[in-house]
């Protein structure tokens, strides 16, 4: 059981940086599938509405040119037999040869309908609606659908009866009729265009289901375009985390070397008499210690970055590591006036690495004192809740804006950078002990009031 946890144990270290990466590749592939399913939509939007207006106004094209012939087709007629009335011609024989027509009705100068037919006698009805609508509506072109409920009848040979109970979509048009220069009555002919719209249906279902496919192919392909992309980025991450950590251990050596010059100046110096040589050592242990202490930060993160750190894993007690990490931070706190408390439970063993979990103490008490004014309390707590251990740290410090919660753990941040300076401190502790607490499979969280405080609250799991 032990050795599947610690399997797991090794590979939440290796979790962050594929994590970033991972967010990043996924974040370029919604980028790259998006615009090229942008274009795909509007590919499809272009090819369906050309389609629908070409074939649309080529039936409007025939269909004005249809009853353009057959008004002048009857006008001839009412010339050649010398007749000055629509009624004269009801009992000629008028043979209209449009394909998919529907119907044609002649109407007279008062309204009436002279002569006609229809494909489906049994849609008179409708059809002369459809056409008392075009007359009031004065339209050249109007298109109208009538739905099918009974199986229509054949009229004329030259006529097109729809299907049964399918949608008819109506194109109507009109011409006006003239005899001698008098306004004589107007011919309507409606076409069936039912086929154009099923040719609408089927292509774009036939667009849909091919959209449908590119977009699989779409998101394949940006996955690729991604993860290529992705190679010079992961180069260069590896080329500067590496330079970082040999940055790092190089600046360990000089730094020491420096220490130990001053600790030799101060023993050949003195400082009684010169007290500005006393300032200026002083000045330069503290600056090498900051710098010794930011080597030594910057170092952990490479190290957590490139996944070097062998973190232990045993068996131990937080109380001798928190006991042992107040007294160390006791001189620091003494200085501001700050109260230093303890409070343990009895059972606090948890399983990890106690060197890391004691830099994990000290990063947070040395956060509360930094931040809380002189006089004030800071207090940690270490108590077993269920399976877990909780590292609780209290301050009476300056607090937390809620906004900056998510922020503060990230490498360099500092929400008062001016206060910051002034305090100290380079803003690293919190991100590495984000990663300490990560690393041991545990969760912190942070609660602060303005002015009040702030409370660090870390859950570690207990698997004794």
């Amino acid at each position: 059981m032990k050795r599947n946890f610690f399997s797991i144990f090794d590979l939440r270290f290796n979790r962050g940086d594929q994590d970033v990466f991972r967010n990043t590749q996924n974040r370029l592939t919604r980028n790259f599938s998006g615009l090229i399913m942008l274009f795909l939509f509007l590919f499809i939007l272009v090819v369906y509405s050309v389609l629908y207006f070409v074939i649309l106004n080529t039936q409007e094209r025939e269909l004005r040119t249809l009853v353009s012939q057959e008004a002048g087709y009857i006008e001839n007629l009412l010339s050649r037999n010398g007749q000055s009335d629509l009624r004269g011609i009801q009992n000629q024989e008028l043979a209209f040869a449009g394909v998919d027509q529907s119907f044609y009705y002649v109407v007279d100068a008062t309204g009436k309908v002279v002569v006609g037919s229809e494909a489906n006698p049994r849609l008179r009805q409708q059809l002369l609606s459809l056409l008392n609508k075009h007359m009031s509506n004065q339209q050249d072109i109007q298109k109208e659908m009538i739905r099918m409920d009974q199986k229509p009848t054949r009229g004329r040979a030259q006529f097109h009866a729809p299907d049964e109970s399918q949608d008819i979509h109506m194109m109507i048009a009109s011409h006006e009729i003239y005899y001698k220069g008098q306004f004589m009555g107007q011919i309507y002919i409606g076409k069936d265009v039912s086929f154009a719209y099923r040719l609408f249906h089927w292509v774009l279902v036939i667009l849909v289901v091919l959209g449908i496919v590119f977009v699989g192919v779409a998101i394949y392909i940006s996955q690729r375009m991604s993860k290529r992309a992705m190679v010079p980025i992961r180069s260069a991450f590896k080329r500067q985390r590496e330079f970082v950590g040999d940055a790092s251990h190089e600046l360990r050596t000089p730094l020491s070397v420096l220490l130990s010059s001053v600790d030799a100046m101060e023993m050949t110096v003195d400082i009684q008499k010169d007290e500005m040589a006393g300032k200026l050592l002083a000045n330069m242990r503290e600056e090498v210690k900051r710098m010794t202490h930011l080597v030594s930060d910057l170092l952990t993160l490479a190290r957590s970055d490139s996944n070097t750190n062998e973190l232990k894993k045993e068996v131990f007690d937080l109380v001798p590591l928190a006991e042992k990490a107040i007294e160390s931070l006791h001189p620091i706190a003494s200085r501001k006036q700050i109260k230093l408390v303890l409070s343990a439970s009895a059972a606090t063993t948890v399983i990890g690495d106690p060197q890391r979990i004691s830099q994990l103490i000290y990063i947070l008490l040395d956060n509360g004192i930094k931040y809380t004014p002189d006089g004030g309390e800071v207090k940690l707590s270490l108590l077993k809740e269920g399976r877990e251990i909780r590292i609780i740290v209290q301050d009476t410090g300056i607090g937390i804006k809620k906004e900056d919660y998510h922020k503060i753990f990230e490498r360099f941040y500092r929400a008062d950078k001016s206060r910051s300076r002034q305090i100290g401190g380079h803003g690293l502790g919190l991100s590495i002990a984000k990663w300490i607490v990560e690393t041991h499979k545990g969760t912190i969280q942070v609660t602060s009031q303005m002015g009040k405080g702030t409370t660090f609250m870390v859950k570690l799991p207990d698997y004794v």
